[in-house]
């Protein structure tokens, strides 16, 4: 007597492909002998496995729609009597792999991303700027032209696995005859096979190449940001489309400049009379004109002197930040005699006097720059 497969999986003869597969996956989860190792289990799962691969072969279904049973018509079919046939890896099997059916890889894959860096000057990131840089990589075959044949003829269907990409075989297992399912050798699990495959690219459709390309870097980028040039990055397999470049700008140090966001910091060495009396600094910016720094009056050590829009450029935006001049007050180490003695002539009319500073006159910014000092 026929067994009935379909009451096996407990779906209807009208049972599509989703629904059988759906019914076995739920099935595999109650009997698979990881969860239910008993002898009985062990039998159910096999016998479920069994209906799958008949119910999913579309010539050992329609035997059983004439109420006959294909496995005991000229064998088992490659299942091995009373084996697992046709759930494919058991691990697979468990969790929704098992008895799936098989596409055929596509030959024309998308090419991944590649990255690469280059560096520029701090000028370059205040004005914009265009740099050339080399690329290796995946380029299109001229020769076939991604194809991969070197008539550039169209690949036929791999003899050997029929086209379907794959090829099964019967191993034994503990728990008995198991189908696996793996790429076919011959077409790797493409289902069709080059017949003359290209001589320059082996028949892979890209070759590697060296490649110039210009990139434009926007002015007010930042140390680290990376610009993206869509489809300059490898070609695919079988001449796919080609992925991105993604370009890292990396900064060098400036000799005088210290950016922060849109900020330029720098720092002013001036003598103690200058920051007295006051003074001002041509400054060359990053524009390679001048700007000038007023020192006022009794400036202290520490200070700092804004400059509002004389920093860096906002990327793609309007406005540029600040330059910000950090006060280092210098007090002379050598003094000649005339200099000494114009000092102590200068202390004498003044007055002054070091003295210790009280809590009652305790100015938090100080204290606060002095924190900010040790924290560095």
């Amino acid at each position: 007597m026929a067994r009935d497969y379909y009451g096996i999986l407990g779906v209807d003869r009208e049972a599509t492909e989703q629904e059988i597969k759906r019914a076995y996956r739920k099935l595999a989860r109650k009997y698979h002998p990881d969860v239910n190792p008993s002898d009985e289990a062990t039998e159910k799962f096999a016998e479920i496995s069994l209906a799958q691969e008949v119910l999913l072969d579309p010539a050992k279904r329609s035997i059983v729609d004439r109420g006959g049973d294909p496995m005991e018509q000229g064998g088992m079919g490659g299942a091995g009597g009373g084996g697992f046939g046709g759930f494919g890896d058991i691990f697979d099997a468990f969790f929704g792999g098992g008895g799936r059916s098989h596409e055929p890889r596509s030959r024309v894959q998308p090419g991944n991303d590649a990255l690469l860096r280059t560096q520029i000057t701090l000028e370059d990131a205040y004005a914009g700027v265009t740099k050339e840089v080399t690329v290796d990589t995946a380029v299109l075959c001229q020769k076939c032209h991604g194809t991969g044949s070197e008539s550039e003829a169209k690949p036929v269907q791999c003899d050997y696995c029929a086209g379907q990409g794959v090829v099964q075989e019967v191993q034994q297992s503990f728990l008995g005859n198991v189908m696996t399912t793996h790429d076919c050798p011959k077409c790797h699990g493409y289902g069709e096979v080059i017949q003359d495959p290209c001589r320059q690219c082996a028949g892979d459709g890209r070759v590697r190449a060296t490649r110039d390309l210009k990139v434009k870097i926007p002015a007010g980028i930042a140390n680290g940001m990376r610009i993206r040039m869509a489809g300059q990055g490898e070609v695919g397999h079988g001449g796919g489309p080609a992925g991105d470049l993604y370009v890292e700008v990396q900064t060098a140090p400036h000799k005088i400049f210290v950016r922060d966001g849109n900020d330029l910091h720098l720092r002013l060495n001036v003598p103690m009379y200058d920051a007295a009396l006051g003074t001002s600094i041509d400054v060359e910016n990053l524009a390679g004109d001048t700007t000038t720094i007023e020192i006022p009056a009794g400036t202290q050590p520490g200070d700092e002197v804004r400059l509002e829009g004389e920093g860096m450029p906002r990327l793609r935006a309007e406005g540029h930040g600040d330059m910000i001049a950090h006060i280092q007050v210098v007090v002379p180490t050598h003094l000649s005699g005339e200099e000494r003695r114009s000092l102590e002539q200068l202390r004498d009319a003044r007055g002054d006097a070091t003295g210790v500073h009280q809590d009652d006159e305790r100015d938090e910014g100080f204290f606060s720059r002095m924190r900010d000092r040790f924290r560095r």
